[in-house]
C-alpha cells in the first residue's frame, strides 16, 4: 500500500514539474545572460518604446539620449522626418545604448506614412479592391527591405479592423475593408511579406476598430457590440493572423462593454482584454504592444505613468509612446515594491522582447547604417514597377452604362475633360491627350459663381463626351470627402448634355455621392500612379480588375467590379514589367547626347514600347541649333521615306487583303497609260522589293531650272488658283507640276538587267513609289491623303501623322529640315524636304508624311499586331505578316518593308534584331522598326538634315542602330538576371 501512495505522488510530482517546465518558455542563452546581468531598472527600461522624430532639433535628440542612458529604455518609434536624418540619429543613438534598441515605426503604406523622400504605397483600402493577393505578399517584402535599410525592426502593420462603418474617422481608407475574409487574407499576405523578409509585423487595432465613429486619438470610442458578434467579425482576421504565425499584436484604445464593463476602461488597460481573451483564450503568444499612451482614449483618465503601470499589469509587453518614462518607471518599480506586479511578470516580457532582438540579430550587435545611396537603394526601378502594379490592379470600374468603356471610336467623338478641382494640364489631362484629341477644362479649387458655371456649361455643351477627374478630395464622411454640392449640380446637369465619364482619385465611400452618373472608374488615391493609369483604362490599354471592398450604396455593394478587356492599344509600363533592365535601357541617355553634342542632330525623339507597353519616351534637344525651341512629345518630324511604309504601302496592303489588286499582276491592269512603255511588264511585288529595274531617283527638280535658275511659268511667289502648291515660304507650283512629274516617271529610263538573271538586281528606288500612290488612288477613287487619315491615321487616334503639317498645325511645333539653298532658297519647316514630294503638292508615295514619334510607334503597333489596333482589326489576320516577311534569296526586301541584313556588316538594324524584324529608315534621320519576335517597337525621329543635307554624323556615327542595340541588350540582361535569380 505505501509503495503504491509513494509511486502515486511521484508521478503527480513529475506531472507538476514536467508542466511547469512546459510552461516555461526556452530562450536562447543570450536571451538568459542578458536579462540576468541587467539591473532591475534595465530590465524595466526594455518595455518602453519612445517617440522619435528625424525633423525635430538638437535638444530633442539630446532628450532622448538621456532616456537611454538614464532610463535604458528598449527601443524607438520614429516618426516624421527623412531618410538620412533618421540614419544618422539611429546610428547615434544606438552608439548610446548598452543594450541595442529596436526600432520601430507606423509604415502601414511604407515609409512615407511618415518619412519624406520616401515611397508611398497603395493605403489598404486601395489593396483591399486587389484580387491578387500574391502582389501584397510582394508589398510587404519591399516594405521590409526599404525598412531595413533604415534600422527598422518592426512596422506596425497591417490594418486589420475591419470598416463596416462609413463614420469612422480614424480607419476607414487604412482597412483593407468590410469583408473579414478578404481582410485576413490581404493581412495575412501582408504579414508574411514582411516577415519571411525579416521585418516584424504588427496586427492592429485588436480587438477591433473598424465599427467605430470617433478617433481615439481623441476620445474613448465604444463599441456595443456583443460577444457573439465580435468573435464572429472583428476577431476574425486577427485569429487567422495568430493561426499564421504574426509576431506581434497591438491593442486599441476601446471600450467594449461586453468584454469589460469598467466605465471609461480602455481595452488597452483590461486584463480582460489582453490577457484572457489575446493570450488565454486565442492563444497568441507573440509581442503585445499598447497603442500609443498619448492617445486621448487613454491620457484623458489617467496620470502620466499610471497609465503605463496600468497597461503593463493587463498583459501588455511593450509600452508604446509613453508620455512620461521616469513616471512610469517609478510606479512600475513601486508595484513591483508592493507586490502589484511579479518579478515572473516582467521577466516575461522582458525576455520576450530581447528574443524578439535576437531573432532580428540584434544580439551580434548593432551595425552601423549607411547612408551611400540611400535614395537610390529606396526607389528601385523594381520598387516603383510593383508600386504601380498594385495601383493599377486595384482600379474599379464600378458603373459602365451600355458598356462605354473603353473607349472604342476615336474618330468619330469629340472629346473634352475637366479636371475638378485638380491642377491645371494635370498628369491625367495629359494622359488624355495621349488617347484622343481632347479640349481641356478646369474647376479650379477657388470659388466659382453661377456665371462661372453657366459659360463652362457652353463650352462644354459642344462635346459628346466629356471626361471628368475628379481631384482634391478627403476622407471624412462629415465633409462629404472634399464633393461639393455645387460641383456635383454641375456635373448632374452636364450629364443631360453629354456622355459623362468619372474617373474619382478619391475614398470609396465618395460614390455615395456619385450613384447617378453612368460612368465611373474609381482610382482610391490621387498621386502622379492613379493619373497616369486612368486614362489607360478609359481608352482600354490596360484591363480594370477590381472590387469594391466597401458597400457605398445599396447598388454598389461591396465585391462590385466590372472588369474590362484591353483594346489593344498602347499602354505605359515600367521596363520591368515588360522584361527589360531599365539601367541598360537607360544607356541610351549617353548616345542621344552624344548625338547632340556632336551635332549629328539638333534634337530627337526616341520611344521604345514591348509586349504594348511604352517604356522608354524621351525628347532630347532643340529643334534647331539656336536652341530656341527644345524638342517635345508633340513635336512633329518629316519621315521621309517611312512614308513608303506609313503611308503607300498601308494602302497597297488594304487593297491586297479586300482581293483588289493581285501583286503578281503587271501594273498596266491599274494603269493603262503604262501601255507601251518600259514599265509595263513590271508586276506590284518587284516593284515593292525594289527590284524592278526602276533608278533609285531622279532629281525632277532640275527639269524646272534653267541656267538663270526656276522656270518662271512654273513657279511664283504667291498662292492662285493655278498655282495651289506651296513647296516654301515664298514659292508656289503650277498644278501642271504633278502631271509632268508623272509623266517624267512614265518615261524614266530603267537600269540595266543582268542577262542571266529573271530578275533585276536590288536596288532602292522611290521611283515605284510614284507608281504605288498612283495604283492606290485610281483603285479606292478617292485622294490619297483622305483615304489615310479615314481608315488609318484617325480611328487609331493619330493625330499628329499625315501630311500638309502646316495646315493643321502652328509651325513652332515642326521641326526644321534643309536650308535649302539650291531650289528653294528658303528654310525648309512644315514643307516636306523632298524636293520631288514637294512639286506635287507635298503628298506623294515616297515623302510627305509627317508624325510624332508616338503616332508612328501606333502605327507601327497595329502592324506588329498583325493589324489590330485599338479593337479594330485593319487588315485579315496573316495579310501583314505576309508583307514583311522576306520574298526572294538575294534580297533581304520584304514587300515594301525593309529587312535586317543576314550577314556580317553594315545593317539598318541592330545585329540582335530577329529575321522576322520590319521597318524602314528615312532620309531626314528617322527609323521606325518593329521586331514581332521580341514584341518590339524602336522609332527615333531627327532632324539630322538641319541645315545642311550633307551632314552625316548621325550615320556615320550609327546612332540610330546603337541605341538598337541598347533595346536588345535590357532584355538580354534582364533574362539573365532572372535565370540567375531561379538558379
Amino acid at each position: 500500500m505505501f509503495k503504491k501512495v509513494f509511486f502515486l505522488t511521484f508521478i503527480n510530482i513529475l506531472l507538476v514539474t514536467s508542466s511547469l517546465f512546459a510552461q516555461k518558455t526556452l530562450y536562447p542563452k543570450w536571451v538568459d545572460n542578458t536579462y540576468h546581468a541587467m539591473s532591475l531598472d534595465e530590465k524595466i527600461g526594455q518595455l518602453f518604446m519612445v517617440a522619435a522624430y528625424s525633423n525635430k532639433d538638437e535638444q530633442h535628440v539630446k532628450n532622448l539620449e538621456i532616456l537611454i542612458e538614464n532610463h535604458h529604455i528598449g527601443g524607438l518609434i520614429f516618426f516624421q522626418g527623412g531618410p538620412v536624418r533618421e540614419i544618422n540619429i539611429t546610428n547615434r543613438l544606438q552608439a548610446k545604448s548598452k543594450t541595442p534598441l529596436w526600432i520601430g515605426m507606423d509604415a502601414e503604406w511604407g515609409l512615407g506614412m511618415r518619412l519624406d523622400s520616401t515611397m508611398n504605397f497603395p493605403k489598404q483600402m486601395t489593396l483591399g479592391a486587389i484580387q491578387n493577393n500574391d502582389l501584397i505578399y510582394d508589398m510587404g517584402a519591399e516594405i521590409a527591405r526599404q525598412a531595413k535599410l533604415l534600422g527598422i525592426h518592426v512596422n506596425f502593420a497591417p490594418v486589420v479592423d475591419v470598416n463596416n462603418n462609413i463614420k469612422n474617422p480614424v480607419i476607414g481608407y487604412r482597412s483593407f475593408g468590410e469583408d473579414k475574409e478578404n481582410v485576413a487574407q490581404k493581412g495575412v499576405a501582408y504579414m508574411k511579406g514582411m516577415q519571411e523578409n525579416g521585418l516584424m509585423a504588427n496586427a492592429k487595432h485588436f480587438p477591433g476598430h473598424g465599427d467605430t465613429d470617433s478617433d481615439s486619438h481623441m476620445t474613448l470610442p465604444v463599441i456595443k457590440h456583443d460577444t457573439t458578434r465580435l468573435n464572429e467579425i472583428e476577431l476574425y482576421p486577427f485569429k487567422k493572423l495568430i493561426e499564421n504565425k504574426v509576431n506581434s499584436m497591438m491593442v486599441a484604445h476601446l471600450h467594449i462593454p461586453a468584454y469589460d464593463k469598467t466605465p471609461n476602461k480602455a481595452t488597452t488597460l483590461s486584463s480582460n482584454v489582453v490577457t484572457d481573451l489575446l493570450k488565454e483564450k486565442l492563444g497568441f503568444d507573440g509581442l503585445i504592444f499598447t497603442d500609443a499612451l498619448n492617445m486621448k482614449g487613454v491620457s484623458d483618465y489617467y496620470a502620466p505613468g499610471e497609465t503605463d503601470l496600468l497597461a503593463f499589469k493587463a498583459g501588455n509587453d511593450v509600452l508604446l509612446f509613453p508620455m512620461n518614462v521616469p513616471s512610469a518607471v517609478k510606479m512600475i518599480k513601486n508595484a513591483l515594491k508592493q507586490k502589484e506586479l511579479t518579478e515572473e511578470r516582467l521577466e516575461e516580457s522582458v525576455k520576450k522582447i530581447l528574443h524578439a532582438k535576437y531573432k532580428l540579430g540584434l544580439h551580434t550587435g548593432f551595425k552601423k547604417l549607411k547612408i551611400d545611396n540611400i535614395n537610390e537603394k529606396l526607389h528601385t526601378a523594381d520598387a516603383k514597377n510593383l508600386n504601380e502594379r498594385l495601383y493599377a490592379e486595384a482600379a474599379t470600374l464600378v458603373k459602365n452604362e451600355k458598356k462605354f468603356l473603353p473607349i472604342h471610336i476615336l474618330d468619330t467623338t469629340n472629346f473634352a475633360s475637366i479636371s475638378l478641382r485638380g491642377s491645371k494640364n494635370s498628369i491625367f489631362q495629359q494622359y488624355l491627350s495621349k488617347y484622343a484629341d481632347f479640349t481641356h477644362y478646369n474647376l479650379s479649387k477657388d470659388n466659382m459663381d453661377l456665371g462661372d458655371y453657366s459659360r463652362l456649361m457652353d463650352q462644354l455643351s459642344q462635346y459628346e463626351t466629356v471626361v471628368v477627374g475628379i481631384h482634391d478630395m478627403n476622407n471624412s464622411s462629415s465633409k462629404r470627402f472634399g464633393l461639393k454640392s455645387e460641383d456635383l449640380l454641375f456635373l448632374q446637369n452636364l450629364s443631360e448634355k453629354a456622355n459623362v465619364v468619372l474617373a474619382v482619385f478619391g475614398n470609396a465611400y465618395s460614390l455615395k455621392y456619385l450613384q447617378s452618373f453612368q460612368h465611373v472608374l474609381l482610382m482610391y488615391e490621387d498621386n502622379d500612379i492613379t493619373q497616369k493609369l486612368a486614362p489607360q483604362m478609359l481608352f482600354g490599354a490596360k484591363a480594370i480588375k477590381g472590387k469594391l471592398p466597401v458597400s457605398v450604396a445599396p447598388n454598389m455593394p461591396a465585391g462590385t467590379g466590372l472588369n474590362s478587356t484591353t483594346l489593344n492599344r498602347f499602354g505605359y509600363s515600367s521596363p520591368l514589367d515588360v522584361g527589360m533592365d531599365p539601367k541598360i535601357l537607360a544607356e541610351i541617355d549617353a548616345i542621344a547626347e552624344e548625338a547632340i553634342k556632336t551635332e549629328a542632330t539638333p534634337g530627337c525623339q526616341i520611344l521604345v514600347a514591348k509586349d504594348g507597353q511604352i517604356v522608354y519616351e524621351k525628347n532630347y534637344g532643340y529643334q534647331t541649333y539656336h536652341k530656341y525651341s527644345k524638342v517635345d512629345d508633340e513635336t512633329i518630324y518629316d519621315l521621309a521615306s517611312i512614308t513608303k511604309v506609313s503611308a503607300t504601302l498601308q494602302s497597297i496592303m488594304f487593297l491586297y487583303d479586300r482581293g483588289i489588286i493581285d501583286l503578281d499582276k503587271k501594273i498596266v491592269n491599274y494603269l493603262p497609260e503604262l501601255k507601251k512603255s518600259n514599265k509595263q511588264n513590271m508586276t506590284l511585288r518587284n516593284i515593292l522589293t525594289h527590284q524592278a529595274g526602276l533608278v533609285p531617283y531622279v532629281p525632277f527638280w532640275r527639269q524646272t531650272h534653267d541656267m538663270f535658275g526656276l522656270k518662271t511659268p512654273l513657279y511664283q511667289n504667291h498662292e492662285a488658283s493655278l498655282y495651289p502648291h506651296q513647296l516654301a515660304s515664298g514659292l508656289y507650283g503650277h498644278q501642271v507640276l504633278g502631271d509632268s512629274i508623272w509623266q517624267w516617271v512614265i518615261d524614266s529610263e530603267l537600269l540595266e538587267k543582268p542577262r542571266w538573271k529573271k530578275n533585276y538586281d536590288y536596288r532602292y528606288s522611290d521611283m515605284g513609289y510614284y507608281i504605288m500612290q498612283k495604283i492606290s488612288e485610281r483603285m479606292m477613287n478617292m485622294t490619297y491623303e483622305e483615304f489615310l487619315a479615314e481608315n488609318f491615321y484617325k480611328p487609331m487616334g493619330m493625330k499628329t501623322m499625315g501630311f500638309l503639317p502646316l495646315c493643321r498645325f502652328p509651325e513652332s511645333q515642326i521641326a526644321p529640315t534643309e536650308n535649302d539653298l539650291v531650289f528653294r532658297n528658303d528654310l525648309i519647316k512644315g514643307w516636306v524636304h523632298d524636293q520631288g514630294a514637294a512639286m506635287v503638292g507635298g503628298i506623294a508615295g515616297h515623302a510627305g508624311l509627317f508624325s510624332n514619334a508616338k503616332d508612328l510607334a501606333i502605327l507601327m503597333q497595329m502592324n506588329l499586331w498583325d493589324g489590330t489596333y485599338g479593337g479594330v482589326r485593319y487588315f485579315s489576320k496573316g495579310t501583314v505578316p505576309y508583307f514583311t516577311r522576306k520574298q526572294f534569296d538575294e534580297n533581304r526586301r520584304g514587300l515594301g518593308w525593309d529587312k535586317p541584313v543576314e550577314e556580317e556588316g553594315p545593317s539598318p538594324t541592330s545585329h540582335y534584331a530577329s529575321p522576322l524584324t520590319f521597318g524602314h529608315t528615312g532620309f531626314t534621320g528617322t527609323a521606325a522598326w518593329a521586331d514581332p519576335e521580341f514584341g518590339l517597337v524602336y522609332i527615333f525621329l531627327s532632324n539630322r538634315v538641319y541645315p545642311d543635307a550633307n551632314n552625316r554624323k548621325l550615320i556615320s556615327s550609327n546612332i540610330r542602330t546603337r541605341i538598337m542595340d541598347i533595346i536588345y541588350q535590357s532584355i538580354f540582361e534582364y533574362e539573365s538576371q532572372q535565370e540567375e535569380y531561379v538558379n
